[in-house]
């Protein structure tokens, strides 16, 4: 007779999951302050566990098994290559997400979110803890500049901590909301981004805005194709074609084996991008560029850069990498089934966001919300419980 029967089995292993997310949110709240907690890895393992437990939980069929088995393998394998576990964290917590409630688990984070960065400003601003800005030279070749950060240390952390709070409320509320909410929440990003200087994300945000408001204009968009496959040909395709090519320039351009005038757009480029592809050769041992890729990373590939799909290729590898890429076409292919266009739309976002910041490209599983709604879809897809999105 077994101990649990199937329902409290479920149960149980909805807990774990829960617990587990919201233990990795407060530490990823933590780490945007300058609070110093030095056990992180600790609780990884303890979150880690958790997840493992919570699938082992869930019922499955054989199908289901060999699924798990692959991937749990793959994650394995890239463990023991690159000493980094974060491959192995993220793919289980997705598979231990097939259950979840996942529009109450994403409002929850939501509100947990925007409460603890609320927090953490303001202190800053009562001056308890952390700076409200930082006058510093950000390696921007403009010198010292007075930047905003309200407690979070950075002022690009700042502004990417209000950018996943709008990506959260772009998936929670973006069918229902109103055209005057969204002009708000544009207005919103536009003053964090004149206060952080971050004028890059805020072309994102723009882009993600214009093509919100085209959506909400024309709701009826969902039911076609062509939406679907375009944002997906720019992100994640072009992005990553973007992303290898930044790799190879930056190398060939110190190099000086770029030909002719093609030198010239290059640095005209990377000035635009704040010396971004610059910053893959002239991190440690040039670790950024593509000589230095391998088919599964190795043990030393910790150099931090930003362009998130290059530090992607070097942390993890070309393999892992291109099996993330393929994750996310799928992704995208499932968002075309639901018809659900807002996911759609936040995976073409970041994805653009990725190519010029490696803020989402981290060991906090808390960052990128979007692992849950993948967890959740890809368990509809393969126990074949697969239905439109509700809205």
């Amino acid at each position: 007779m077994e101990l649990l029967s199937k329902a409290k089995k479920i149960n149980l292993s909805k807990y774990l999951f829960y617990i587990a997310f919201f233990i990795e949110l407060l530490l990823m709240i933590i780490e945007k302050s300058e609070l110093s907690f030095s056990y992180e890895s600790y609780v990884f393992r303890i979150t880690f566990l958790f997840t493992v437990a919570a699938v082992l939980l869930m019922p499955h069929n054989k199908r289901e098994w060999l699924v798990i088995a692959i991937i749990w393998g793959l994650s394995i394998i890239s463990y023991r290559f690159s000493g980094k576990n974060d491959l192995l964290r993220f793919t289980t917590f997705i598979m231990a997400a097939r259950d979840i409630d996942l529009k109450r688990t994403i409002k929850c984070a939501f509100f947990l979110c925007l409460t603890g960065f609320g927090i953490i400003s303001l202190l800053a601003v009562l001056g308890i803890f952390g700076d409200i800005s930082l006058y510093t030279d950000f390696g921007r070749a403009v010198g010292n500049e007075t930047r905003y950060v309200f407690g979070v240390g950075h002022p690009n952390t700042l502004f990417s901590s209000a950018y996943m709070l709008l990506l959260m409320w772009l998936w929670l509320y973006g069918e229902s909301s109103k055209i005057y909410q969204f002009i708000i929440s544009f207005v919103l990003m536009g003053i964090i981004s004149v206060i952080t200087v971050s004028r890059t994300g805020m072309l994102v945000v723009a882009m993600t805005f214009i093509a919100a408001f085209i959506i909400k204009l024309f709701p009826n968009i969902k039911s076609y194709k062509m939406p679907y496959i375009i944002t997906t040909i720019i992100s994640p395709i072009i992005c990553v074609i973007a992303s290898i090519l930044a790799a190879i320039t930056s190398e060939m351009a110190y190099l000086e084996t770029l030909p002719g005038v093609s030198s010239w757009y290059f640095f005209m480029l990377d000035e635009k991008l704040n010396y971004r592809i610059s910053a893959l050769y002239f991190a440690p041992n040039h670790d950024g560029v593509l000589s230095h890729w391998r088919l599964f990373a190795a043990h030393n590939t910790d150099a931090y850069f930003d362009m998130g799909w290059v530090r992607l290729f070097y942390w993890y590898g070309i393999i892992p990498t291109c099996l993330i890429i393929v994750s996310i076409l799928l992704f995208c292919y499932i968002c075309y089934k639901k018809k659900d266009i807002f996911t759609q739309l936040i995976i073409f976002s970041l994805g653009i966001y990725t190519l010029v910041e490696a803020t989402f490209v981290s060991r906090y599983i808390g960052r990128n919300f979007l692992i849950l709604v993948f967890g959740f879809y890809l368990g509809q897809l393969i126990t074949r419980r697969f239905y439109p999105k509700q809205s």
